[in-house]
């Protein structure tokens, strides 16, 4: 039998301007721009697409299932397409959360909420720190879902062998732009894995400015796709399974890698 060959992912990223805190307003506008979004497996949206980084969290959360995740499982349908994004979401306990949803078109969620909490802007006021790590498996892929500040912390998304590309969805202010370039590409040589960042444009209420510099990354830390400083727009590229692979086999580096647990 002819061998089975490694799938290659097509991923198209949304990098674009948010309204602040109007779930209606960014979900329409939303809707305009991957309406003429190349075809693609998986589709990514930044950090709170519908409200912008806000920490009025009683304000703005939705409870379980609400209008802008309905929005997520409609679009996955319609476009045949794995969507991700995330949300300020209040928890059946009452707690409030930034959770990253990935939806599939047959209408599975799967969601992770995001560990690290930016206290600079007293995210860790507002919101309460998830605790798992969550793999989403996809088309033959193995994707770790990871949301913004988690970028700056190596241990809780050192592959394990267990994942195959990152998805990092953020609110990454311009002033620490180059920390961020820097971080995607460095998550992606460290773990032999291509990483998805997608990032916001604009301005904020809080008088914050977002240059974007969205990457989609190769697990060599070449950037296959980015967009200009400020300028809204998609980002599209394939990643090739078997070529990572096959990376991995001639370079096995994990080998040698330190044992630890997370506690």
């Amino acid at each position: 039998m002819p061998a089975v060959m490694a799938p290659k992912l097509r991923v198209a990223m949304l990098q674009t301007e948010l309204v602040w805190q109007d779930t209606a307003a960014n979900l329409q506008a939303l809707s305009r721009q991957l309406a003429v979004a190349p075809a693609a497996d998986l589709l990514v949206l930044p950090e709170m697409f519908a409200s912008g980084f806000s920490m009025d969290s009683a304000r703005i959360a939705e409870h379980e299932p609400g209008p802008a995740l309905n929005w997520l499982k409609q679009q996955a349908a319609h476009f045949q397409s794995a969507i991700a994004g995330s949300l300020a979401v209040r928890t059946a306990d009452g707690h409030y959360v930034n959770r990253l949803y990935f939806v599939t078109p047959d209408g599975a969620v799967q969601s992770y909420d995001k560990r690290h909490l930016f206290r600079m802007a007293g995210e860790h006021q507002a919101y309460a720190a998830g605790q798992q790590r969550v793999i989403v498996n996809w088309q033959g892929w193995r994707i770790l879902l990871q949301v913004c500040y988690d970028l700056r912390f190596p241990v809780f998304s050192r592959n394990l062998g267990d994942y195959d590309a990152i998805i990092y969805v953020a609110n990454w202010p311009a002033p620490r732009s180059r920390a961020w370039w820097l971080l995607l590409q460095a998550r992606a040589i460290e773990n032999q894995a291509y990483v998805f960042g997608c990032n916001r444009v604009g301005q904020d209420a809080n008088g914050l400015n977002y240059r974007g510099d969205s990457l989609i990354v190769d697990y060599l830390g070449q950037p296959l796709a980015e967009l200009a400083p400020d300028q809204s727009g998609i980002l599209y590229a394939e990643a090739d399974l078997a070529a990572l692979q096959q990376f991995r086999q001639q370079f096995p580096a994990q080998l040698d890698a330190d044992a630890f647990e997370l506690r």
